[in-house]
């Protein structure tokens, strides 16, 4: 009777506890005492240097916390702030009003991360559990799956560089990237491809780590996909600089 018991409380507790994880983790938001500001930004900081680093981290975190996804609101937090703060310095150098820069902060938060963030963590979190599991060795063993938490935290993870590549960096270049002929054209999409390209990687990090996972080199895919393009958005002349920055800024025609 013991094993049949631990058995069903064990597929009980790994459908329960992500539900019971999401509103602890959301009250934490308004909580700054409780959030590791420092701890944060030494994540932020290896994210750019040594992202193998910080998921060795979350193997510790796993076996002291028995989950995979972070329970500190706090890398989300500072990320929207980094965010709100990069948006309202392209507002204040290609805007035309203040009521279209709180359209254009709002809607960057909005698609560009929160949505955006969601909806790819969904689809990896979907795939992942569906298609790239091992295999259970018993029957009596616990099954393990991905939850949907750390699948956003690892979005969270991989945007960060990108952000710092395609709102910093590209912030201070953006005066030459919107610019017209070649060299912009150019930079333009080696910026896009690097950023890119490191995000996949990263999301590759991030489901490679987890051990009940197999075939994670799918997620690596997208880069070659990004590496064709680049050449050919190049040859057209397509500048994805302009391009983003003319959807929401006016000055940059």
């Amino acid at each position: 009777m013991l094993p049949t018991t631990s058995k069903g409380l064990g597929r009980t507790s790994s459908h329960v506890r992500p539900n019971s994880v999401l509103p602890q983790y959301l009250r934490k938001i308004i909580k700054w005492q409780q959030m590791d500001i420092e701890y944060t930004f030494w994540q932020m900081l290896h994210l750019c240097t040594s992202p193998k680093v910080v998921y060795q981290h979350t193997k510790y975190h796993k076996q002291t916390k028995n989950q995979w996804a972070r329970d500190d609101p706090a890398f989300i937090v500072i990320c929207t702030l980094l965010l709100v703060i990069a948006t309202l310095a392209y507002c204040a150098a290609y805007d035309h009003s203040a009521g279209h820069a709180v359209f254009v902060v709002i809607s960057v938060l909005l698609f560009h991360f929160i949505l955006t963030g969601a909806t790819l963590a969904t689809c990896c979190w979907f795939l992942t559990n569906n298609y790239l599991r091992e295999e259970a060795p018993s029957s009596h063993a616990v099954e393990q799956r991905v939850e949907w938490l750390y699948a956003f935290d690892v979005h969270c993870n991989s945007f960060f560089p990108m952000f710092v590549l395609l709102y910093v960096i590209h912030y201070f270049l953006s005066p030459l990237l919107v610019a017209h002929g070649f060299i912009p054209v150019l930079l333009s999409n080696l910026l896009f491809m690097v950023a890119a390209s490191y995000y996949h990687y990263l999301n590759f990090l991030g489901y490679d780590v987890l051990p009940f996972l197999e075939r994670t080199t799918f997620f690596l895919y997208p880069i070659g996909i990004v590496i064709v393009l680049s050449p050919i958005f190049i040859l057209i002349g397509f500048n994805p600089s302009r391009h983003f920055m003319n959807i929401y800024f006016s000055r940059v025609l």
